[in-house]
């Protein structure tokens, strides 16, 4: 029996790969935890057989209590998933030469590269992985650069957080400024031109360099995005999974270029956030340095780096990991979501067009 630690267990992608973990090991012992004291994953009968309220990764107390933790419940190895988390654990890399316990994920420089909007836009710049990207402030807004550089209509989102984060269609200055203003609290933004083609989504697996596998989705439509500005939130309500080889290629080589930029090889789960423009051409709009929350429901159409991930870290290697860059699915698959509700996979959108008899 092994026993595996779930970090940030209140967030929607722990608790997804936590209940594959389940589904896979039911012998396994999972603990997860949390810096907030209701969270949700804490109280979901059967999700974990112990929690624990954790401080803040940013607190000089954070890695003696993980250290601690880690002796004393014998733990294994760890899914680490917020990315400030994941940040602070390379960088305890950095300094000590080895994490407090086994985990899979990439280099610091890699990840506070990717973490950071802004420093990603930077490294692009000049490519055709994005679109026309650039930084402002609440201190420098940078109207004029906003305005002739990037023109409206343009996107606006916060440099760091997920789920939309600060995300608006701004149509003229007007509306930018007043963004700006409703939005006080965020420091700092990154603008871009406005992409009207479909939202994309990747998630790969590297390994020391070498891209292992990786699968594509397309974010149709979304939870709850009436309440969200934006009508973009974190949370795909119906997506389909697909089977096109250029979107694993696109991303494949966007990392390859940021590896030689860095000087470092890609290693870990790393997940794209992708727009297509109006003649379909990919832009890249955010590079997750982790699991991202439909790794569920990719498992269970037979995609499963869960259960890649663990192998890897109980290996020491990724020998039992199946070679798949270009993954495909066996059928034409969609899924749905929603808030309080396990998400449905059905077999194609043949059944949203024909009366279904119910047995």
């Amino acid at each position: 029996m092994k026993t595996i630690l779930v970090t940030g267990i209140g967030g929607l992608t722990p608790r997804s790969l936590t209940r594959i973990i389940r589904e896979n090991h039911p012998d396994y012992r999972i603990i997860g935890i949390d810096i907030n004291k209701k969270a949700i994953g804490f109280f979901m009968d059967g999700l974990l057989d112990e929690f624990h309220i954790c401080p803040h990764c940013t607190d000089s107390a954070y890695f003696p209590w993980i250290e601690k933790l880690v002796t004393e419940k014998a733990i294994d190895y760890a899914f680490v998933q917020p990315e400030s988390e994941i940040v602070k654990w390379g960088h305890y890399y950095e300094v000590y030469g080895k994490y407090p316990c086994p985990v899979f994920m990439g280099c610091e420089k890699l990840s506070v590269s990717l973490k950071d909007k802004a420093i990603m836009a930077d490294l692009l710049d000049g490519t055709d992985f994005i679109p026309k990207t650039i930084k402002v402030t609440q201190e420098n807004p940078r109207y004029n650069d906003v305005e002739k550089q990037i023109g409206f209509p343009c996107w606006i989102r916060a440099t760091e957080g997920t789920g939309g984060l600060g995300s608006l269609k701004l149509e003229d200055l007007s509306s930018y400024k007043s963004w700006l203003f409703i939005n006080s609290q965020i420091p700092e933004f990154t603008v871009s031109e406005f992409l009207t083609g479909r939202h994309l989504a990747n998630e790969m697996l590297y390994y020391n360099g070498e891209y292992v596998k990786g699968a594509a989705l397309e974010c149709v439509e979304y939870v709850m995005a009436n309440i969200a500005p934006s009508h973009v939130t974190g949370n795909t309500a119906f997506g389909r999974f697909l089977n096109e080889d250029r979107i694993n290629k696109f991303c494949d080589d966007c990392i390859k270029y940021l590896e030689k930029k860095l000087g470092v090889v890609a290693h870990g789960i790393l997940s794209f956030d992708l727009k297509e423009d109006g003649d379909g051409n990919m832009k890249v709009t955010e590079v997750n340095i982790r699991h991202m929350a439909y790794v569920g429901v990719m498992a269970h159409v037979g995609f499963d780096l869960v259960e890649d991930t663990i192998r890897i870290m109980e290996d020491g290697n990724a020998n039992r990991v199946e070679r798949a860059p270009f993954f495909h699915y066996e059928k034409p698959s969609i899924f749905l979501r929603d808030v309080d509700v396990e998400p449905i996979i059905l077999e194609s959108e043949d059944l949203f067009s024909h009366s279904c008899e119910i047995k």
